[in-house]
């Protein structure tokens, strides 16, 4: 049932990156999501505190354990101070070991509760949002993005507290040992900060354009994927692949410069940790020969400046992968903040059982302010009659049925179901009580009986066998090796397109609706099978109000109402007879199919 609309695709070529507009909001927006682990995160606070001191107090006793046995060589202090050091490092080990365990879990909670959280407003949306995104970009925000925000609080929030803690530490206590020795020693932070900083701003732009691109590949693969059939019928394979060749250019040119900017960074911490190295070592010598320092001080000294560079080249390489995450995460966020379906007003009500009675009322309704989509559209569909929407593609026909599901409200008139207006009526309720058979059935990846149990929950297996016998489908499914135990893909992979919409009646039967939508049922299909689908679709059209989409129009000849539309408007109404004798616009469709073989009557 679905239409062509104005609306545009928010993806494309030219399409600019996404862009991260507040880095402090996202990432306040991706914690909020731990606020129930409080406790546990604060005991990994805590045990990054304890690391991070028994970090700065091993470097200390190895300066003094070499200061003393100088001073004096004996082998029982030297066995002390190196059991002391065992135990230091050992005790420091087991809490990072612990914080990363805990960690993990934390950060695995707070990526499943904001993945159920977009999963589900994705459910709520409204179905104008789902013909604007490709269905490959919005399965790159729930998987990619959210994976990249996965690996980053894993350890990025560790990783970035160990830093700092160990940065600071480290510092006091280089000033405290040697203030002259300490200030030599950061000489080299100034050329890291500039170096850090033009490698950053780089990376910044190539990773938010990876992310982008790589939306891009998703959809196009999953977009070429769902249409495989139509690009072989039409020998486009080499177009095809030229194009997707493009995207994956894109997608390695700025995978390929955010690595190599990446890539700096260690390059660049390794070449001044090594200066870094030669200055206290030739600075301390001097210091030592004065009698300034001891060798223990330089010893410590060596360690310490290790401890001070390597955090903050972690810093670097986690701002990195922040903003790579925020990057995500600020796409999952855009998702998230989409408006849902408007609420049913608070004068809407549950509608126990329905009668069919629909009238259409002077009904406008357009997709934008730039183009009306529907105009003065007046009709009326009595209980049980079966309402057939006729015209060229684009008509309105779909948008229709749109607005008789509540999907998209009019901008103007008013519906009536029953002598009540649509919009006193819950969308829930309303929408429990319509059956929809379509062109493409979408079947599940479940077994047969399961898709058809779909049109109602609680049906039973007896129920599904009847629906599937009224629906001529249960002489074809005993004949699979499960039979109704026989599993289907999404795609319906398994069983003929006939065979799948005989399996959509049956699905639309059990459902037992009120109203019934067709949409093109019996197009593409053989003339037996079409007829063993008319069969069906007649029983589940008896008694109910019907409303159907063709374009076909022998199978719609005995439709109570024949609705013409043509630029959103109704230009013909009655019944198929009465039409021909018109002598307009549906005699003239008539005759063009006549012509073509499709009889008659």
């Amino acid at each position: 049932m679905a239409q062509r609309t104005n609306v545009r695709r928010h993806q494309g070529i030219g399409t600019a990156p996404p862009k991260v507009n507040d880095i402090k909001a996202t990432t306040r927006r991706i914690f909020s999501y731990m606020k129930e682990e409080k406790k546990r995160f604060y005991t990994v606070l805590l045990l990054i505190l304890a690391s991070s001191g028994l970090s700065l107090a091993g470097p200390y006793l190895l300066g003094r354990t070499v200061d003393l046995v100088i001073a004096e060589p004996d082998l029982s202090v030297l066995l002390t101070m190196l059991t002391t050091l065992l135990f230091i490092y050992g005790f420091q080990s087991a809490f990072l070991w612990l914080q990363n365990y805990w960690m993990i879990g934390i950060a695995q909670n707070a990526v499943y509760k904001m993945r159920n959280h977009l999963f589900s407003h994705l459910q709520r949306l409204p179905i104008l949002f789902f013909q604007e995104y490709q269905q490959g970009e919005l399965m790159s925000r729930l998987t990619n993005d959210m994976e990249n925000v996965s690996r980053t609080l894993n350890t990025a929030i560790v990783q970035f507290v160990t830093s700092v803690l160990t940065i600071t530490g480290t510092l006091v206590m280089m000033l405290w040992l040697s203030p002259l020795l300490t200030l030599l020693t950061i000489t080299i932070v100034p050329v890291m900060y500039f170096g850090m900083k033009w490698i950053t701003k780089r990376t910044e732009k190539y990773f938010k354009e990876q992310q982008h691109h790589l939306g891009e590949v998703n959809g196009y693969v999953e977009e070429m994927f769902s249409g495989q059939t139509i690009v072989s019928m039409f020998s486009r394979e080499e177009q095809v692949i030229e194009e997707f060749k493009g995207k994956n250019e894109a997608l390695r040119d700025s995978g390929y410069w955010a690595q190599v900017y990446t890539g700096f960074i260690p390059k660049l911490m390794n070449m001044l940790n090594n200066v870094s190295f030669a200055i206290i070592v030739g600075g301390g010598g001097l210091l030592a020969l004065n009698g300034s320092i001891s060798i223990g001080v330089i010893v410590t000294f060596t360690t310490y400046s290790r401890q001070f560079t390597r955090p903050l080249n972690d810093l670097a390489n986690q701002f990195n992968m922040i903003l790579s995450a925020v990057a995500g995460a600020e796409r999952v966020f855009d998702i998230i903040d989409k408006k849902v379906e408007e609420k049913d007003e608070t004068k809407a009500e549950d509608v126990p059982a329905l009668e069919g009675d629909v009238r259409f009322e002077q009904v406008d309704f357009s997709y934008d302010d730039d183009q009306s989509t529907l105009k003065d559209i007046s009709f009326h569909a009595k209980q049980g009659e079966t309402v057939a929407l006729v015209g060229p593609t684009g008509a309105g026909k779909t948008t229709i049925i749109s607005l008789l599901s509540r999907f998209y409200e009019p901008s103007d008139g008013i519906i009536l179901m029953d002598g009540k207006p649509l919009n006193e009526m819950t969308r829930r309720s309303l929408r429990q009580q319509m059956g929809v058979v379509l062109q493409d059935s979408t079947m599940f990846h479940t077994t047969i009986r399961e898709n058809i149990r779909y049109g109602r929950l609680d049906a039973t297996d007896e129920e599904v066998e009847q629906a599937a016998r009224a629906a001529h489908a249960d002489e074809f499914i005993r004949q699979l090796p499960d039979g109704y135990d026989t599993w289907l893909d999404s795609d319906g992979h398994g069983v003929s397109h006939g065979q799948r919409q005989l399996l959509s009646i049956a699905r639309a039967m059990i459902a037992n609706p009120s109203l019934l939508i067709l949409d093109e049922a019996t197009s593409s299909i053989d003339t037996v099978t079409e007829m063993k689908i008319n069969d069906a679709l007649a029983k589940l059209m008896k008694g109910r109000t019907s409303f159907v989409i063709a374009h076909r129009l022998n199978t719609i000849r005995s439709a109570d109402l024949i609705l013409v539309l043509q630029d959103g408007q109704i230009i013909e109404k009655g019944s198929h007879r009465e039409l021909l004798k018109q002598k307009g616009f549906y005699a003239d469709l008539v005759r063009t199919q006549m012509a073509e073989g499709q009889a008659l009557s």
